[in-house]
């Protein structure tokens, strides 16, 4: 009994043996795969990564921050607007800087009145009260000599009629009413000629530097509101109203690190490709009249020919796609720019990874 359960046991060992043996001999066709791999369309060529950019004459986007800081009260566009040179983009809190703006203002416009005030002197009203003063003086010394001339005829005529003191006092009294007159005069001649020069020339310099005070704080007024500079296509907006930024740019929570607060692109008619050539092929790459390119989309077929633009003369470490600073290998690029119509291709956007073959033709 013992010997047939030991055959029965080694025949169905066998035949699951041969069982395996047949199954995991069965070949399966591999899938086919989702797209073409890919390749270089030249028979010597030099590959390299790539990064899709707005076309700009030099850097890569536009990047904005604020010259203020302070909460945002408007965000006045979207993600993928175009937009005009000078078009308000979000606004800045400025209650604070308006109102200081206003009181300079206020202070120009008073230091502007009184120097106009110097300039139109002698007011008419001042220089009648003037001319009447210096009547009335002619008057006072006319009325004091009529009394001397009295007095001093009755002296002469009998010298006890009056007494000496009261001669001298009358003589005495025309010479200050001729003073008075003298003084009188002179004042009316003070007022006739207006304000004296050098208090215009204060007074201009004062209204000057108020002017100038009220134009600077004006100025910073108009910072408040984010403006475009170029005409061009907002990429991102990193910042919602109440939000608090700064000259720093708007904080990102989820980075912890400060960004722009408004990224734009130029208009996109032409995207632009920044390729980064390992310094090993740098002395490979062809006479810039001779380059010819290619990118290829990753996950697809598209295939878009590049038309060379310029390279960046300037050979520095590879942390532009990576953002990694500190490398165990220090590997340096030479960035080569390219550019092609996007209408050409669809749905390609400003910072897309592709893979560029540069070849020569």
């Amino acid at each position: 009994m013992r010997n047939k359960i030991i055959f029965a046991l080694s025949v169905i060992g066998i035949l699951a043996g041969l069982i395996s043996a047949y199954v995991f001999g069965i070949e399966k066709k591999a899938q086919p795969p989702v797209f073409t791999p890919v390749s270089s369309p030249y028979e010597t060529a030099i590959y390299a990564n790539g990064i899709i950019e707005s076309e700009q004459q030099g850097g890569a986007n536009i990047n904005i921050y604020p010259e203020v800081s302070g909460p945002i009260t408007q965000v006045l566009v979207r993600e993928g607007q175009r937009v005009s040179a000078g078009a308000a983009l979000l606004t800045i809190d400025d209650s604070v800087q308006r109102a200081s703006t206003e009181q300079l203002r206020l202070q120009s416009d008073a230091a502007l009145d009184l120097l106009r005030e110097l300039k139109a002197q002698p007011r008419k009203e001042t220089l009648a009260i003037a001319k009447a003063q210096v009547d009335q003086a002619e008057s006072n010394l006319k009325a004091v000599r009529d009394q001397y001339d009295k007095r001093r005829t009755s002296y002469g005529l009998d010298q006890k009629s009056i007494s000496k003191d009261v001669l001298d006092t009358a003589e005495d009294a025309v010479s200050q009413a001729t003073t008075g007159l003298d003084v009188a005069r002179k004042q009316y001649e003070l007022t006739k000629a207006g304000a004296w020069s050098y208090d215009i020339i204060n007074q201009e310099k004062q209204y000057e530097a108020l002017k100038q005070a009220y134009q600077a704080a004006n100025a910073l007024l108009q910072k408040y509101a984010i403006k475009a500079q170029v005409d061009g296509v907002v990429l991102a907006v990193n910042a919602t109203a109440g939000s608090y930024v700064s000259s720093l740019g708007a904080y990102d929570s989820y980075t912890q690190g400060a960004n722009p607060l408004v990224v734009m692109g130029a208009p996109q008619d032409y995207l632009a490709v920044r390729c980064y050539v390992d310094e090993i092929l740098v002395s490979r790459l062809p006479a810039p009249e001779h380059i010819r390119a290619q990118l290829s989309l990753r996950g697809t077929d598209v295939k878009v020919p590049l038309e060379f633009v310029r390279v960046q003369p300037y050979v520095s470490p590879k942390i532009e796609l990576s953002n990694q600073r500190q490398e165990k290998v220090d590997l340096r690029v030479l960035p080569v720019i390219f550019r092609f119509q996007k209408k050409s291709v669809s749905a390609v956007y400003p910072g897309q990874l592709v893979d560029v073959f540069i070849g020569q033709k």
